[in-house]
């Protein structure tokens, strides 16, 4: 690693004498006229269109575009009125929605209660096929009162309406449209999308949404290769990167001219997924021995260069329902002690992970812990559609995954309700088990915050006791900008609304 950070330092000293006077960033396009802010990006984003955006890319862009009832906080992730002016709980299940009167759609059109209404009709509607149907699925019925009034009535106890309602908005009359993955969907976001080619993304500020209107246009660009994304910020050619660099190359970065690195911890999870439901991974002996053995803090503080802290739990710290427990054990010797009581000793499994370098070496060094005590893993480094597919079909023994917004803890049933095993979720593991079922369960009942804090304690504690997943460290959320952005902060979830308050 300190070779490649050289290598880094020696590639952007190149980049120096490549690009002349141009390692002092410069904020003037070829027109004369103020370029856009140009955010890089590894990979392009899939869609625009928020009825059907899950890649990251694609849903932090279109969230630039599109603008929801609620947002969250940037540091706690609790909702706060976006498109929303006030709420209110009528009964249990009843949810009465004041709207703003200030806001209209970046084609002029107004936006009013019948716009949510059908919104929510929409994302819930087989036809239309959104692929977060599921976010809408305890609402029974949604009706307008008046032009800024909505009611929201659940068919069951849900305690996650609120953040839920963070879907965006669309047009009545768009909102059931076929897909538009050009991004052309009315919006009410802060920027408007002005084009998108193979590779980037031209964004626009809009004058009525529902943030102020911007100061900057911005380009999201796809560069795939880090060494390339370092070349054009050291150029002064691009503004801003967030969590697109290992974290060992930053240093070299930091001296950089021009450039500055900030940092915040991330409201995400890095975890190791097994197949629980056959082969020798099924007994939780062998899974729980093989949480020993990994070196969890030793990797956030040596190849993550300590942007990263050892998970405990799967809920990161600066979370509400978060739960303080005991440090995961090192402890090659237990891990040993188990598997030779399992009788699976030698043991030969396949790991999957990413094709990105710094994902790769990682899960090198996991097979490497691993082989101290007799587990042999082969890693299968994989493209993300590839290895998705794979762990769909369940064609797999371990991988290392990561949840990148756990910004409700709801979000856990998807991972682990039994109710959610392949093609129905997202339980890749198969992991089937009442207790945690109804914990599960529970914790999407309860509307009561230390109520449901208890609840997701209990269920932690579950998940560690029977190493369900296994979790390895919370990462860090790192932005390299230029000094036009070095104002910007990701969110605690990573997104880049941020990006509006540029001055």
């Amino acid at each position: 690693m300190v070779l490649r950070a050289a290598r880094m330092t020696a590639l952007l000293a190149v980049g120096a004498s490549l690009f002349g006077a141009a390692c002092t960033p410069s904020s003037r396009a070829k027109d004369g006229g103020e370029r856009p802010i140009e955010l890089l990006v590894p990979t392009d984003a899939e869609t625009l269109d928020p009825r059907h955006a899950t890649d990251a890319v694609a849903l932090r862009a279109s969230r630039l575009v599109h603008a929801g009832l609620v947002r969250l906080d940037p540091s706690t992730l609790e909702p706060v009125p976006y498109l929303a002016r006030a709420w209110r709980w009528s009964d249990e299940r009843t949810l009465v929605v004041e709207l703003r009167d200030d806001v209209r759609f970046h084609s002029g059109a107004s936006f009013d209660a019948r716009d949510v209404v059908a919104t929510i009709r929409a994302f819930k509607s087989p036809e239309v096929g959104s692929r977060h149907a599921r976010v809408v699925d305890a609402i029974g019925e949604t009706t307008a009162r008046g032009d800024h009034e909505v009611v929201i009535t659940l068919q069951r106890a849900h305690a996650t309406l609120l953040t839920d309602l963070e879907l965006p908005i669309l047009r009545a009359d768009e909102a059931a449209s076929p897909p538009r993955p050009d991004g052309s969907l009315d919006g009410l976001g802060p920027f408007v999308v002005a084009s998108r080619e193979p590779g980037a993304i031209g964004l626009v500020p809009a004058k009525s949404g529902a943030l102020p209107s911007p100061a900057h246009s911005v380009t999201i660009r796809t560069v795939h290769d880090e060494n390339a994304r370092a070349l054009r910020m050291h150029a002064g050619r691009a503004d801003l990167v967030v969590n697109g660099f290992s974290p060992t190359l930053l240093p070299a970065l930091a001296d950089a001219p021009g450039l500055e690195v900030s940092t915040r911890p991330g409201a995400n999870l890095t975890y190791m997924l097994a197949r629980t439901d056959r082969g020798p991974l099924a007994d939780v002996r062998v899974r729980k021995a093989i949480a020993l053995a990994i070196d969890r803090a030793r990797i956030a503080k040596t190849l993550l260069a300590g942007h990263a802290s050892a998970a405990s739990t799967l809920l990161p710290p600066t979370h509400w329902a978060h739960t303080d427990a005991e440090p995961l054990a090192h402890d090659p010797a237990a891990a040993q002690r188990a598997l030779a009581e399992a009788g699976v000793l030698p043991l030969r499994l396949t790991l999957l992970t990413s094709t990105d370098r710094l994902r790769g070496t990682i899960a090198r060094q996991i097979a490497q812990d691993l082989s101290g005590i007799g587990v042999f893993l082969e890693v299968i480094p994989l493209e993300l559609g590839t290895m998705i597919a794979r762990l769909g079909a369940g064609d797999f023994e371990l991988a290392t995954l990561q949840m990148p917004e756990v910004t409700e803890p709801n979000v856990l049933r998807v991972f682990l309700h039994s109710s959610s095993v392949p093609p129905a979720g997202v339980n890749r593991g198969r992991v089937r088990d009442a207790d945690l079922d109804r914990l599960l369960d529970n914790g999407a009942e309860e509307r009561a915050p230390e109520a449901r804090r208890a609840i997701y304690a209990s269920l932690e504690r579950l998940v560690r006791d029977r190493a369900l997943l296994i979790p390895l460290w919370h990462e860090d959320h790192i932005a390299v900008a230029s000094t036009r952005a070095a104002a910007f902060r990701p969110s605690a979830e990573g997104r880049w609304l941020d990006l509006a308050t540029l001055r």
